[in-house]
């Protein structure tokens, strides 16, 4: 999401200002450039919000959602007046038709989904989270579905599917070429900017809590674990993920990112559908917040559906995937597995506070 937060910058630069930063500091080695600086700046500068707190954090996470869906809605309104239901002839166009490009489209975007996993992770935060992350998943999760379907039409009836895929910004391309408004495609590069930003702060903010998690737990070094006195955030974390997160963004091209990034959550949602069935059967026990409807059947659909889109993903995002796993599983049994507080049957701050 930052790499791709630069290439809006640089089209929000173009449409506006007429200008465009240099190649050589605006991507990657891989894209022609030497060094994505616009990626960089937009890590570090949510790792500092971050760091600065949670309430912080919220409150900018929100006007940045409402800017974006107002922005959402104004192309809506300004696109359906170019609408035409010829750009929908044939429905399954382009490179690799039929059903197979949709299943192919879904397995590359489903890195969009990330931010609503990245809510569950936000329970300790939470003040009731029994109640309020499923209506928070489930409200978000409708309200993005309707959405993205409502915005795919408008853009697919303004402008022809095939020059939306030569666009780097779509919709801008959508109101500028198709319905011929110059202004409401600037102000939708607007939109978009603020529109990853808040993306980029949810992810990063929903990783560091899971690191966190970890590193309570004793699977990684627990003293990354320590919250801030005054900031009571785990400053550590969060600097040493946005220095990581930063480095990547820097220099690798954003195709790269994107295949590895959606095999890694198809296979952490594969997982987590896994560990619902299992944990039913080997901890009914267990105090629960809220409990998932129809075990084992919606698990069961959630994991055949990721292994489906996952086998749909290319070759050599597998064999870079398999690496990253060894190194975690030799990771988790040299160092985590030894150390885990759970493991050794301790109860960890989190459970004690949610028992």
């Amino acid at each position: 999401m930052a790499v791709g937060w630069g290439e809006y910058l640089n089209i929000f630069f173009d449409t506006v200002f007429g200008f465009s930063l240099p190649d050589s500091i605006a991507g990657p080695p891989g894209d022609g450039g030497t060094i994505n600086l616009p990626a960089v700046f937009i890590v570090l500068a949510i790792m500092t919000l971050l760091v600065y707190g949670v309430r912080e954090s919220a409150r900018a996470n929100s006007i940045m959602v409402l800017v974006k869906i107002a922005a959402l809605l104004m192309f809506i309104v300004l696109g359906v007046g170019a609408f035409t239901s010829d750009n929908f002839t044939p429905f399954y166009g382009g490179e690799k038709e039929g059903f197979g490009g949709v299943v192919t489209a879904a397995s590359i975007i489903f890195f969009a989904y990330i931010g609503f996993d990245a809510i569950s992770t936000s329970g300790e935060e939470t003040k009731n989270p029994g109640r309020d992350l499923p209506i928070a998943i489930l409200v978000s999760l409708g309200v993005a579905t309707v959405l993205y379907i409502i915005v795919a039409i408008v853009a697919v009836g303004a402008l022809p599917s095939d020059q939306l895929a030569k666009s780097d910004a779509p919709l801008a391309a959508a109101l500028r070429d198709g319905a011929g408004i110059e202004w409401g495609a600037s102000l939708i590069a607007i939109g978009a900017l603020v529109s990853i930003t808040s993306v980029v702060l949810t992810i990063m903010y929903g990783q560091t809590r899971i690191f966190f998690a970890m590193c309570r737990d004793g699977l990684a070094p627990r003293r990354l674990a320590k919250v801030h006195p005054r900031y009571q955030t785990p400053v550590l974390i969060t600097v040493g993920f946005g220095i990581f997160i930063a480095c990547i963004a820097a220099v690798v091209p954003l195709a790269e990112i994107v295949v590895l990034v959606n095999i890694g959550t198809l296979f952490a949602f594969l997982i987590c559908n896994i560990a619902v069935v299992v944990l039913r059967r080997t901890r009914p026990d267990l105090e629960r917040g809220f409990r998932v409807p129809l075990v084992p059947f919606f698990p069961i659909i959630g994991a055949v559906l990721c292994i489906y889109l996952m086998l749909d993903l290319p070759g050599t995002t597998w064999w870079r995937f398999l690496i990253w796993l060894a190194i975690g599983v030799v990771i988790y049994f040299v160092y985590g597995r030894k150390h885990s507080r759970l493991q050794q049957g301790e109860v960890v701050a989190g459970e004690a506070e949610m028992k």
